[in-house]
């Protein structure tokens, strides 16, 4: 049976239909849906493109074209076609994330003109809970970071985003959209630490939230704490929150070769779901 296909640009018109994909798989898809119902469809709000997948006239796929390209919902056509798009537009993004098997398809058929990356992490366990574990007691200490800590919080998240992904979040321009980005979430009250003698002890923040879903990241416990345990209660003091006060579940994903986050993770509730992969520039 022949199907008719087509990729395009989508419009602000077709939110109903680009958030009718995303929350079909509201866990895996939060941190795009989230950006969406703040800044819908336009370009210029969104930071990117949101490109559709139609078959038959039914959107069908999605794939945000932005600072990271994201492939969302896409079976192994929707995926040539977006890299068939990707490929004549030029890389313009600092990463291809998502679920693991799209996104190493859409690698695979990006490589040739992309590569190499800088580095390719291609199973990254995604993590998700309902519940807390009430094996480990969350950190009375962990709280909310007010506007006011901006400048305390600001060297841990460096600190953090250069650990994780290699490269500073201060260059090209100077940290401003970087900064932005922390000052968003202080604002939102998605932002968490515990400050001792104006020091961050342990950060992480709540990344993106929807009614469905949300997702924790940033995790960060400063080095000369380390191996005390308080990722671990520091994690189920900010889990406490997000399931309380933001959306009924919480996810996070994690290097698969960091096994003693894993054990972390899951003594405090979470179980692993599925993968996802990176690829950095």
């Amino acid at each position: 049976m022949l199907t008719h296909t087509t990729t395009r640009v989508l419009e602000p018109s077709d939110l109903g239909a680009a958030l009718a994909v995303l929350e079909s798989e509201p866990v895996v898809n939060a941190f795009v849906t989230s950006r969406v119902h703040i800044a819908g469809l336009d370009p210029w709000r969104l930071g990117g493109e949101m490109w559709g997948w139609y078959a038959d006239g039914t959107l069908r796929s999605l794939c945000y074209s932005g600072a990271n390209l994201v492939p969302i919902c896409a079976g192994p056509e929707a995926v040539r076609a977006f890299a068939e798009r990707a490929r004549r537009a030029g890389r313009r993004c600092s990463s291809i994330v998502g679920p693991a098997e799209p996104t190493a398809q859409l690698w695979r058929l990006l490589e040739p003109g992309w590569g190499p990356a800088r580095e390719v992490r291609a199973n990254q366990p995604l993590m998700v809970t309902e519940s807390p574990s009430a094996d480990v007691t969350p950190d009375p200490l962990v709280r909310r970071v007010r506007k006011d800590e901006m400048d305390i919080l600001m060297p841990a998240c460096v600190d953090m985003f250069t650990e994780e992904v290699g490269v500073s979040p201060l260059a090209g321009d100077g940290g401003l959209l970087y900064q932005a980005r922390v000052a968003e979430l202080i604002a939102a009250g998605r932002s968490f630490a515990r400050i001792e003698d104006g020091k961050v002890v342990f950060k992480a923040e709540i990344g993106a939230a929807t009614s469905q879903a949300c997702q924790i990241q940033g995790v960060w416990v400063a080095p000369e704490y380390r191996g005390r345990g308080l990722s671990e209660t520091g994690m189920a003091a900010v889990l406490r929150y997000a399931l309380a006060d933001i959306a009924p579940v919480a996810s996070l994903y994690v290097n698969d070769y960091n096994t003693p986050a894993r054990k972390a993770y899951r003594r405090i509730g979470f179980r692993e779901t599925g993968a996802f992969m990176s690829v950095l520039f």
